[in-house]
């Protein structure tokens, strides 16, 4: 039996669809069924990263292609980077007053809308890319992220993970939470909240602003994503000093948002396009920082003199508290954030139990024979 007559007795749903759209374009289904793809859609989205920058601004344009694949043409997606359509912290709003089709971002961006957008991306001392992809997936986020993001207008998807970021890049060493106070510092969400309460100025600026910010002085410090991207900025051109880990991001989910009106029009197939090419971008992506992060680390370090520094258990205690105060204050902001934070927080707990005994207890015993 071919794959044509294969799929037919499947009825072209689901992954078959997808499979069949990717192969030879939109096709009738079963006994003259309506095509997998409807009708030719022009679609934009909108993102927060500058063009072609690796990983964020490259997994937006390869997410775009995958969806033109998969819908053999029908759907065709234009990708604007920061500043081309609308700035990098535009995208929500372009969206979901339907002047864009979808964007590529971080949820963090919007917490001027609601503290629990917060959760969908990274919070500190929070989830681990593996920890929040199973608790979006499993166990209730994804239904409250609906939620959330519907009352704006919007579907949200998994659609990125850079993994756990680093600490940043500091002119000075940060021996004690006192060496935080007046420090001017990039770091976006509630990692900036977190700093902000042991004394130092959080700031938030998009990631094509940051050098010069650091580089004039008008920063002491900044966080970015991790050695990949740090290295394609030039951070190390201005600073040494380069800290972990990065407890404020341990597993920073990038996001979709569709335009709902936009969703609810689309096809079921069309609808597992969708789904099927974000789930395949989550993954890509995190695969693609692992590697890339490895690497760029050894170049910071080998070629370009960089200073690679942990922040001490003592900080880390007093930061993993501080981030609990600062997480339960954000939940009492709004009806939403609480459940969400309530939803998240029994999946973290439940992660750390697992973990413990898994990728940790094993990261613990490989590192006996590598010493």
């Amino acid at each position: 039996m071919n794959r044509r007559n294969l799929l037919r007795g499947a009825g072209l749903v689901g992954a078959a669809a997808v499979v069949a759209a990717c192969d030879s374009g939109p096709q009738p289904g079963a006994g003259g069924a309506p095509a997998i793809v409807s009708k030719q859609r022009q679609l934009k989205m909108v993102t927060s990263w500058p063009k072609n920058f690796p990983g964020l601004g490259t997994g937006a344009e390869r997410l775009a292609k995958r969806i033109e694949a998969l819908s053999g043409g029908s759907i065709k997606v234009k990708v604007y980077a920061a500043g081309e359509l609308v700035g990098a912290l535009g995208g929500f709003d372009a969206v979901s007053q339907g002047k864009a089709d979808m964007y590529h971002a971080a949820e963090y961006y919007w917490q001027g809308k609601s503290p629990a957008f917060n959760f969908f991306a990274a919070v500190p001392m929070g989830m681990t890319a593996s920890e929040m992809n199973a608790w979006v997936r499993f166990e209730g986020g994804q239904e409250l992220w609906d939620e959330l993001s519907g009352s704006f207008g919007i579907k949200p998807f998994l659609a990125g993970n850079t993994g756990v970021q680093m600490g940043g890049w500091f002119q000075k060493d940060i021996n004690s939470l006192e060496d935080f106070q007046g420090l001017r510092i990039r770091m976006p969400g509630l990692g900036g909240e977190v700093l902000k309460r042991v004394g130092a100025t959080p700031v938030t600026k998009q990631g094509g602003e940051i050098f010069q910010a650091l580089s004039q002085g008008n920063i002491d410090a900044t966080e970015w994503i991790g050695p990949w991207n740090d290295l394609a900025f030039g951070f190390h051109s201005i600073v040494k000093n380069y800290y972990y880990p990065g407890i404020h991001e341990p597993g920073t989910t990038l996001s979709l948002g569709l335009n709902k009106e936009l969703w609810e029009d689309m096809t079921p197939q069309e609808q597992e396009i969708i789904r099927a090419a974000s789930a395949a971008e989550n993954d890509i992506m995190y695969s693609e920082f692992t590697a890339g992060n490895a690497r760029a680390l050894e170049t910071l370090i080998n070629d370009h003199g960089v200073k690679l520094k942990r922040f001490s258990d003592d900080i880390l205690r007093e930061l993993g508290a501080i981030s609990a105060t600062v997480l339960a204050d954000a939940a009492k902001a709004d009806a939403i954030t609480a459940r969400v934070y309530e939803s998240f927080e029994t999946a973290r707990k439940s992660g750390i139990r697992w973990g413990a005994i898994s990728e940790q207890a094993f990261a613990h015993a490989r590192s006996l024979i590598e010493e």
